[in-house]
């Protein structure tokens, strides 16, 4: 089973809103990465708006439609009204709910299932009415009791938060351990019957070990490590860097 490569375009839209321009398109950016291979595109729409604005979700649900059919769009962020509102107009093919406040960064943790399954539950309830994949971020380390909270609140995914893995870099006993220990928390996931995905702070180095320590691993969601690899060598380039590094052969 080879991963397959969802691009995020946050620091894409990031970029073009240093300016009241309307490049770099996130359109134009999105066409070059499901050209070079890419399985699908991901974006996180915060209320603020700061990366990816609302008005961009239709224009890359009209791209994939249109021109990449086969194409899958992950829409992520926190269950409110209004994201689940805007999913619902959307319509993508998967949406990964984050517990993310929205003074946050970026996405820093998973959830806490147990503790907020109702909430999760009425998201999720809306959200199959458009046939909605769903995925839930969960944490490198967490239980197989939180996990069976997450298939009982309606996940048919997880991603595991893979930023403490990506930020060990300069510490290559660490990134052992941690990629042993995302394997052990996808195997439990998958006997849960949960598939498995993973994003946060993986580049072209470290994929590959976290590939071999989760053979099936369903889908990898990167934008900041891809979008730096793409200053040097071009998007579609590093998409197709990307894609090798999940083990598919390019």
């Amino acid at each position: 089973m080879v991963a397959k490569l969802s691009v995020n375009l946050n620091a894409i839209a990031q970029l073009r809103n240093r300016r009241d321009l309307p490049w770099p398109s996130v359109r134009h950016f999105g066409r070059i990465a499901l050209q070079a291979g890419a399985h699908g595109l991901t974006v996180h729409p915060r209320p603020d708006q700061r990366h990816i604005r609302f008005s961009d979700l239709p224009v890359l649900r009209a791209l994939i439609d249109d021109e990449f059919p086969k194409a899958e769009f992950n829409i992520e962020g926190y269950p409110s009204d209004f994201f689940i509102g805007l999913c619902l107009e959307a319509e993508p093919e998967q949406v990964t709910l984050v517990p993310d406040d929205p003074e946050q960064a970026t996405s820093d943790h998973g959830w806490k299932f147990a503790e907020h399954r109702q909430l999760l539950k009425k998201a999720v309830e809306r959200l199959k009415k458009k046939n909605i994949r769903i995925s839930m971020f969960a944490d490198g380390d967490a239980s197989a009791a939180e996990l069976n909270a997450a298939r009982d609140s309606g996940a048919d995914r997880i991603e595991l938060y893979t930023g403490p893995y990506g930020a060990c870099f300069d510490d290559p006993a660490r990134e052992v351990a941690l990629a042993a220990q995302l394997g052990e928390t996808a195997r439990l996931a998958r006997e849960l019957g949960l598939g498995v995905n993973a994003g946060h702070d993986l580049t072209v180095a470290n994929l590959p070990p976290l590939v071999a320590a989760i053979p099936d691993l369903a889908e990898v969601s990167i934008g900041h490590g891809l979008t730096a690899d793409a200053l040097e060598y071009g998007m579609a380039e590093s998409v197709r860097r990307f894609r090798h590094a999940c083990g598919e052969p390019v």
